[in-house]
């Protein structure tokens, strides 16, 4: 894996994390009927980081995992559409659910070479 792999796979792995920080940041409030509020400044940044990773991966990995990223960068974009106040705490997590499942899939996706193994070291 070359190096700019390995830091197009680190950016994705840190844009899924906050996508959790996220939901797990509105979590408390499935229940409150109340519209979400969302920082679209943050969102904003994130869609921004999404599309550039998705044109950074065309021509370092497959294209199933470009598409999912692309995947995860529209359902940002479309979450972004509709921020703020126009969700529902519910729907605005299931929305950052739509957009976590792709990125998954893409970590996934993307092969990992082997740990290296030391002599000393034991399995």
């Amino acid at each position: 894996m070359t190096s700019e792999q390995r830091q197009l796979r680190q950016t994705l792995g840190f844009l899924r994390t906050s996508f959790e920080a996220i939901q797990h940041s509105i979590a408390g409030r499935l229940n409150d009927p109340l519209p979400c509020w969302l920082d679209t400044g943050m969102l904003s940044m994130l869609a921004g980081e999404l599309n550039r990773c998705c044109k950074e991966a065309k021509p370092l990995f497959s294209p199933q995992v470009v598409e999912q990223i692309f995947l995860a960068a529209q359902q940002c974009e479309l979450l972004l559409k509709q921020c703020p106040g126009v969700l529902s705490s519910a729907i605005c997590h299931r929305q950052l659910a739509a957009i976590m499942l792709p990125l998954n899939n893409a970590l996934q996706l993307i092969v990992m070479p082997p740990k290296r193994r030391w002599p000393w070291q034991r399995d």
